[in-house]
Formats: structure tokens, sequence, C-alpha cells
């Protein structure tokens, strides 16, 4: 393989991935780009760890725009998503109102239990009685 055509096909993907702003590699519009996805992968272009750096750079400015924009937002419904995804675990249940904890302590919990039937051979009978 060119490391040189290597090289050239990872910096015209990177460009477009950065100004379209692209957050997964199956976002990619190859036509936008100016190959095609077989030629990323010839050239191992999804392997790429500056490639997937930006992915997951694009996705986490994303994910803080998103966050800012809920929090400073008079929607409730908003506000209570965004405190669910910056929550500690024990604000994340209490916002829940659906959370039901199967474990104890992070264990679970075991509901078997065993029955002894004990016959008394003593006793007397219904029809005995008669």
């Amino acid at each position: 393989m060119n490391l040189e055509k290597q090289a050239e096909k990872e910096k015209q993907l990177l460009n477009v991935i950065i100004q379209k702003k692209w957050m997964r590699w199956s976002h990619i519009n190859w036509d936008a780009v100016g190959f095609s996805r077989q030629t990323a992968y010839v050239y191992e272009l999804d392997k790429s760890d500056t490639i997937k750096d930006q992915l997951a750079e694009n996705r986490n400015k994303a994910v803080d725009y998103l966050l800012q924009k809920w929090i400073a937002s008079d929607n409730a419904t908003l506000q209570i998503a965004a405190m669910r995804i910056v929550a500690e675990e024990e604000d994340r249940q209490r916002l829940n109102q659906q959370y039901i904890d199967h474990t104890s302590k992070n264990e679970k919990i075991d509901n078997r239990f065993e029955i002894e039937i004990i016959s008394n051979q003593n006793e007397v009978s219904p029809e005995e009685t008669n």
C-alpha cells in the first residue's frame, strides 16, 4: 500500500469530517468525500486513530452543546433529560420514577426457600370422625 496516498486520503477524509461534523463512520456521505467507502477500507482509514479521534471529538462537542442547551432551556423535560445524563447514579434513580431496585447492595436477591411437609400420623382425618 502506498503510504503517501494513504496519508492523502486520510487528510481528505479528516477535513470533510471536520467540515460536515460527522460523528460516526456510518454517517459519512461518501459522495461528499470524493472517494468511495471501498477506497477508505483499502487504505484502512476505518482503523485510523486520527479519524476515530475526530469522530469522537465531534460526538463530544455535540453532546456538550445539547447538554448546555437543555440545561439553559425553560423546558422542564429537557432539564430533566440533561440531569439524567449528568447526575450521579443515586440522583438519577430519584429522577426516574419507575426505577426498581432488584438487588440488595448490588447482589441479587435470592427468593428461594424450602417447604417441609410434616405428616402427623396420630392426627384424626375428617372421615374418621363420623
